[in-house]
């Protein structure tokens, strides 16, 4: 008997789906026009500038549908994202996680920033995720982690611009 005649077909399928959960959002007001705050927190390859934890990014690809492969300088935790959405007249970008051994399963992501007025704008960071299977983190406890270093990192663009 042939084995190859007995191949099923296969189906389209994929892991990446978008998480249900409560997003997680960390906002600051920045005193700089939104066109600087998003040269900033808009760069994707760039988020090392206000991620102090953060060791190295490399981009791989250039616009929507580029991967980001993050590592941390901390006990060789890695994520891979990919670019889903970018509007640089709009300010804003979304991503996905597509790997991490963070603990984090599904996560979707998307940065923005409004200005306030000529000189001011608020850049907000929105998070929706979901612990990974095995997560010892009760849900309470993952939303905090989520928030508390989100908001770190967006404290950390305030200062860029004080």
């Amino acid at each position: 008997m042939n084995v190859i005649n007995n191949i099923q077909p296969l189906s389209p399928d994929t892991l990446i789906r978008n998480p249900a959960a409560t997003p997680v959002v960390a906002s600051v007001n920045v005193s700089a026009e939104a066109s600087k705050v998003w040269k900033v927190v808009g760069n994707f390859g760039g988020f090392d500038k206000f991620i102090p934890a953060l060791d190295s990014i490399q981009v791989i690809g250039d616009g929507v549908g580029s991967v980001r492969h993050k590592k941390f300088k901390e006990g060789g935790l890695e994520v891979v994202e990919q670019l889903n959405s970018r509007d640089d007249n709009g300010f804003s970008m979304t991503w996905t996680t597509l790997y991490n051994n963070l603990g984090v399963g599904n996560l979707w992501a998307s940065m923005t920033v409004k200005a306030t007025d000529e000189n001011s704008s608020v850049a907000t960071w929105t998070i929706i995720a979901e612990p990974a299977a095995g997560n010892p983190l009760s849900t309470d406890d993952f939303r905090a982690f989520l928030q508390g270093f989100a908001a770190g990192a967006m404290e950390n663009v305030e200062k860029l611009f004080a």
